[in-house]
């Protein structure tokens, strides 16, 4: 891709204010690397919330044709979207399990359920003994985390009286780590120890305790099976150094309007930035309704050929405006493309200027953008 634009077909055509790119390739290759630093572990592929909001209909499969053969999603509702785009060995598991009137559509669907608490275990053990058959699930440990999962009583309740696990055939053990992104914590430690000591009350299973920023911790962590999902889409798995992962998303939005303004002229809602002398301003089609929030414009930028752009004044619904007073005028008018993401800006660096994380970020990407999805050779 050019610095600046797409082919003038490629964006005319679809009338949309901007272009989301998603690089499966870099999806690929951040997979590959993941499988290399957890060797011994079956490495997962979290897709919950649409692949992170770049489209699991497009990754999974993706994803697949690499070698994955686990996948990770919230509800089940994901789980039954998924299923078409996915062979029928692929294994998808839901990570809330079900609620009651959705479990037997659940496992009829092949869709693994975690079990979070007894009562999904107590409705499990009964659709088992129903069906005449065990029944396939994971069992979640509450491990520190206060969020999913078994608490300590509950494991021993299980562990003294196996009877509660009757039908239910355990094919994973699983955690959360709460503290992954920050290498040093001790609760990481604690956490881990806790799963081995949980885990040796129940009856043998794989385990499974880290996510993206816990197969950065080290091998004692990675256990029988990790679950990448950030780590996917290039989101960095903690600040201890440079990223490793690869960026997988460009955002291209395009220039509506530009204006010159003199020194005094104000700009925005609530007309919170003035300028200091003159200077030349664009406006972009992309707003907080796109996944740009409010507090980011302070700090917030776009880029041209490699030119920062600071965002002026506050976010609106469905547009932002920019400095290009750097730009050469003949350069960049109405209809350009600029960037908002891209291989040197990526969604931390958003994520830092709105003051949340990367997660959020990808997760908030809008709906109007007009997507392309890209393959490596």
């Amino acid at each position: 891709m050019s610095s600046c634009s797409l082919p003038r077909a490629d964006w005319a055509a679809t009338r949309a204010g901007a272009v989301l790119t998603v690089d499966l390739g870099a999806i690929v290759d951040n997979y590959r690397q993941l499988v290399q630093r957890t060797a011994g572990a079956v490495c997962a592929a979290v897709v919950k919330a649409d692949a992170y909001g770049l489209g699991a209909a497009h990754v999974a499969p993706t994803l697949q044709k690499a070698g994955a053969k686990e996948f990770f999603v919230a509800h089940v509702d994901e789980g039954l979207a998924l299923r078409p785009s996915l062979s029928p060995h692929a294994r998808i598991t839901v990570l809330h399990g079900a609620r009651p009137d959705a479990l037997a559509e659940c496992v009829e669907s092949g869709l693994r359920p975690v079990l979070n608490s007894m009562e999904q275990i107590a409705q499990l053990r009964a659709l088992a003994e129903r069906k005449g058959k065990a029944l396939d699930a994971v069992l979640q440990l509450d491990t520190g985390m206060s969020r999913f999962g078994l608490s300590a009583s509950d494991v021993q309740q299980l562990f003294e009286n196996p009877a509660l696990l009757k039908g239910i055939s355990l094919s994973l053990i699983m955690s959360h780590l709460a503290c992954a992104d920050t290498l040093e914590n001790p609760a990481n430690a604690q956490q881990l120890e806790r799963l081995k000591q949980y885990a040796a009350l129940l009856p043998p299973a794989p385990l499974s305790l880290a996510a993206s920023s816990g197969i950065f911790l080290g091998a004692a962590y990675h256990q029988d099976l990790v679950r990448p999902g950030a780590a996917l889409y290039g989101v960095a798995p903690n600040a201890s150094g440079p990223n490793p992962l690869k960026q997988v998303v460009r955002l291209q939005a395009r220039v509506l309007q530009t204006r010159t303004l003199s020194k005094g002229d104000r700009v925005g809602y609530g007309l919170t930035w003035q300028a200091e002398g003159p200077c030349r301003v664009a406006t972009l089609a992309t707003g907080y309704a796109d996944g740009f929030a409010r507090q980011g414009a302070s700090t917030g930028c776009a880029w041209f050929k490699g030119q920062k752009l600071p965002i002026l004044g506050r976010i609106s619904m469905d547009s932002m405006t920019v400095d290009v007073s750097a730009i050469p005028e003949a350069e960049l008018a109405a209809d350009a493309l600029v960037d908002l993401l891209n291989a040197q800006y990526g969604v931390d660096d958003v994520a830092a200027a709105e003051g949340t994380i990367g997660y959020e970020v990808l997760t908030s990407l809008g709906r109007r953008y007009h997507r392309v999805y890209q393959h490596h050779a």
